[in-house]
């Protein structure tokens, strides 16, 4: 007996109906209309009802997308048992072969970082809003893909920002004999419609990178004067190199700035002399103080 879980998402015209199981394997399907369902007969009767405006099914659920004739509060019990009842009477949520999806051309390419057991793998399309680092395979509830990642045992560490994907590998392992296994998987895992970040799930998640923009306001000046500073000149150059940078406190009385270090950043043998010689320098410029501080928690 199947009994869908009801998720909502960031968008409140679209609510997920989760299944236990998965459903659609590494695959997304995007249906606007009935006509263009019909490799689904779920997503079919579905449209039968006049709020539906448009249907996706990926992984192990299926979103609905309304109109606004409705409220999903006034509906979505009855949507619920509607598919419940469909699915345990027999009733398909896709027509075998899934071959039916189109896949999504996807382009992926290797580049060198400073460190050199870090390798980032940019792709031609955008993969999270977040950056998040996974440091073992337990923490990738979120991510699908760094979570097959590391089944590869030359995999020791996972970062995934913007358009890219940085993979710190185990010393026993060479570049040369791994790059295009990696890169070839990333391509046909995302082209094949797999699920690289699950953006629902890393909502007020502990782990996730999220510079602590609620507290903001609650921060001494020069510590917003010092997270203003990272983020407009130091992380678009450290997100080149396949990296991150993220504030976590300043010391007034020590004028001591601590950091964190992700992705290529963390374990890098040029990692000191960039906080010192870089960032270090220009906060000491920036904010007129020569008794600054920097030094990273985690290297």
């Amino acid at each position: 007996m199947i009994n869908v879980i009801i998720r909502e998402t960031q968008n409140p015209t679209i609510l997920k109906f989760e299944f236990p199981d998965f459903i659609a394997n590494h695959v997304n399907y995007e249906f606007k209309n009935i006509d263009e369902a019909a490799s689904s007969p779920l997503a079919q009767k579905l449209f039968h009802l006049p709020f539906v405006k448009a249907v996706y099914i990926s992984g192990n659920f299926v979103a609905i997308e309304r109109y606004n004739i409705v409220e999903w509060d006034d509906v979505k019990e009855a949507v619920a048992d509607q598919i419940n009842e469909f699915v345990n009477s027999g009733g398909k949520v896709l027509n075998a072969p899934e071959q039916t999806a189109q896949k999504m051309p996807a382009t992926v390419y290797g580049e060198t970082t400073p460190n050199p057991s870090v390798l980032k793998f940019v792709v031609s399309r955008r993969l999270t809003k977040t950056a998040l680092e996974f440091k073992n395979i337990d923490d990738t509830t979120f991510s699908p893909l760094a979570k097959e990642l590391f089944k590869f045992p030359f995999v020791k560490e996972i970062f995934i920002d913007e358009n890219y994907v940085s993979v710190t590998k185990y010393d026993v392992s060479d570049w040369s004999e791994i790059t295009l296994e990696l890169r070839t998987f990333i391509k046909e895992f995302i082209e094949n419609g797999g699920t690289v970040v699950d953006e629902d799930k890393i909502v007020n998640h502990p782990k996730v990178e999220k510079q602590k923009i609620e507290n903001f306001d609650n921060l001494d000046t020069t510590s917003q004067q010092i997270i203003n500073i990272l983020e407009e000149y130091v992380k678009p150059a450290v997100a080149a190199d396949g990296g991150n940078i993220l504030f976590d406190s300043y010391d007034e009385n020590e004028k001591r700035v601590k950091v964190v270090l992700q992705g290529a950043c963390n374990g890098c043998p040029s990692s000191t002399f960039t906080l010192k010689s870089g960032i270090e320098n220009m906060l000491k410029d920036m904010l007129k103080d020569e008794n600054i501080k920097v030094e990273a928690i985690n290297g």
